[in-house]
């Protein structure tokens, strides 16, 4: 039996899921959500951790695109973790950031100077990062 038919399926029809699979589009054009769980040390004074979120929140307008000069951020949100689950391994604060496609993930992550700079910021603050990117819907 292939691909679950009862019967051979005809070539037309073979062609016509063969032409829906080269029309889906490639992750690489599909939106990337960028997630950012942080800890940050808990010596530290309150006020410096609300600037460093501010500081990363204002990554939205802060990162432009290296070739129209204008903001790529799609949307970025962020806040101190409330949980009940107890469940956040050191985590303090988590981020989601949507980036327009894989190509500008990747320019965010690795060259964007807005990006860069507060990554530099940042480093001193924290016990621990997690991060992870995926496309929705890609499992």
């Amino acid at each position: 039996m292939m691909f679950g038919f009862r019967t051979p399926p005809t070539a037309a029809l073979m062609l016509l899921l063969a032409a829906a699979a080269n029309s889906l589009p490639s992750p690489s054009d599909c939106p990337v959500t960028h997630t950012v769980l942080f800890g940050y040390k808990a010596s530290l004074d309150p006020a410096v951790v609300k600037a460093s979120v501010a500081q990363f929140l204002s990554l939205k307008e802060a990162c432009l695109s290296p070739d129209t000069n204008k903001p790529y951020i799609i949307s970025l949100k962020g806040g101190k973790d409330n949980s009940p689950e107890m469940s956040e391994d050191g985590a303090t604060h988590g981020f989601v950031v949507e980036l327009p496609s894989e190509e500008a993930r990747d320019y965010y992550v690795f060259k964007d100077p807005a990006h860069q700079k507060f990554k530099a910021d940042v480093k001193d603050l924290i016990d621990k990062s997690i991060i992870v990117d995926f496309f929705d819907g890609v499992y």
